[in-house]
């Protein structure tokens, strides 16, 4: 028998199931502490079949996207605005807390012993963008670890069907039908996403909820609601520039799923079967939204570019070095749009994003451990600005090649 539910709960049913399910996990996470962690297998097995079928989601959804577009020229807007895109908003969000950090230090008040032997490598820039861009072996491709090189390899195979003409016509659909299984596939699995991430969600408070009490309060005090303004107040105004009235009714109504994914889980990767969904619900063409949503979790981090300003506010004030000048604070805003839009990209891209903080600025080896805790704590909504990003990025991309009336496309 058919259930016919109430337009708001066919709506946003499974986006309050969703964020009901992290509210448990939190609470139990609360309640019990570091004994949640025995939930935590049932929040792997969730992150584990998502992580399992993003390699080819992505890389169907990429391939059978170029495949099919016509006039491949398209292809290079849909990149050239992209970046443009990404690059502006990475330098807003770096902006912003840039501002948040000089009315608020985070380390004002804060004293922390400075760790010992910290393990730091020397950064290979050359070798960094070859592995980031490519890898040796074909296996290597199908890991997660990878994805910014496995989506360039998808993007030509998608130009080489487009180029095969009608030789290549057979080989288009059987990608075409590939991405409808995958994403077929990732409706399954979004049934278990209630369970998995209250279970996942409770691990993480209750084993890291301690340490937001402890030396770094401050900081995480300053990062939590400086993400959450940004990903209320920026993001709507995205929507608007992108689609008016209408694209911010469409962008909140089908942007909670992947905000509570990416929030819950702390992987860009993982919000992206739940982002792409969204972005078709919001409009966004198939050839724009397949393109700038698995890039975008690769190299858009708009969450990561305002960490990568607490971090050097962090430092700063840690070493009592005052953070003024144009020049230190142009340094600054360069570096976090280093981390937040280029070096994400690169495989261990946060740990080489702090270790270009501590070079560039000639902080000692023992700082890292500190600019790494940072990171840690503030994982969760800086993910979740990152995911969400690449969604309102895609729109403003839309806006950009389709005009005003890209939503009635």
């Amino acid at each position: 028998m058919k259930i016919n539910l109430p337009p708001f709960l066919k709506s946003y049913g499974f986006s309050i199931l969703l964020v009901a399910s992290i509210l448990v996990g939190a609470l139990i996470g609360i309640v019990y502490q570091k004994d949640a962690a025995r939930l935590k297998p049932l929040g792997d097995l969730f992150l584990n079949l998502l992580f399992t079928v993003i390699v080819p989601l992505v890389f169907f959804s990429i391939a059978s996207a170029v495949a099919s577009m016509t006039h491949l020229g398209r292809l290079g807007k849909i990149l050239l605005v992209m970046l443009l895109v990404f690059v502006i908003t990475g330098l807003i969000a770096s902006a912003v807390m840039m501002v948040v950090v000089t009315f608020f230090p985070p380390a004002s008040g804060v004293s922390i012993p400075l760790p010992t032997n910290a393990d730091v490598q020397h950064l290979k820039a050359g070798d960094q963008i070859v592995r980031a861009f490519s890898v040796p072996d074909f296996p290597d491709l199908l890991s997660k670890n990878n994805m910014l090189a496995m989506i360039v390899f998808a993007m030509l195979v998608g130009v080489a069907a487009s180029a095969a003409g009608e030789k290549g016509k057979g080989f288009t659909r059987l990608l075409a039908s590939a991405n409808s299984v995958m994403m077929k596939l990732i409706s399954f699995i979004m049934y278990y996403a209630p369970i998995g991430l209250c279970a996942y969600f409770a691990y993480l408070v209750g084993v890291f909820g301690p340490e937001l009490l402890g030396s770094y309060a401050r900081a995480v005090a300053i990062y939590y609601p400086a993400a959450f303004l940004y990903f209320f107040i920026a993001f709507t105004f995205y929507a608007y520039l992108a689609g008016r009235s209408r694209g911010v009714k469409k962008f909140w109504s089908s942007i909670i799923p992947p905000s509570v994914m990416s929030l819950a889980t702390g992987s860009s990767m993982a919000a992206i079967p739940a982002s792409l969904q969204a972005a078709e619900k919001i409009g966004v063409p198939q050839d724009i939204r397949e393109v700038v949503i698995p890039i975008g979790a690769t190299m858009h981090m708009e969450g990561s570019c305002l960490a990568a300003v607490l971090k050097i506010a962090f430092l700063f004030g840690i070493f009592s070095i005052p953070l003024t000048g144009i020049d230190t604070i142009l340094t600054a805003l360069g570096i976090a749009l280093l981390t937040g839009v280029v070096v994400s990209g690169i495989p261990g891209g946060g740990t080489i994003g702090e270790l270009l903080i501590l070079s560039l600025y000639g902080f000692p080896p023992e700082a890292f451990p500190l600019v790494t805790m940072i990171g840690t704590l503030v994982d969760a909504p800086a993910t979740m600005v990152n995911a969400v990003g690449d969604n309102v990025s895609g729109m403003m991309v839309a806006r950009v090649l389709g005009g005003k009336e890209w939503m009635d496309g």
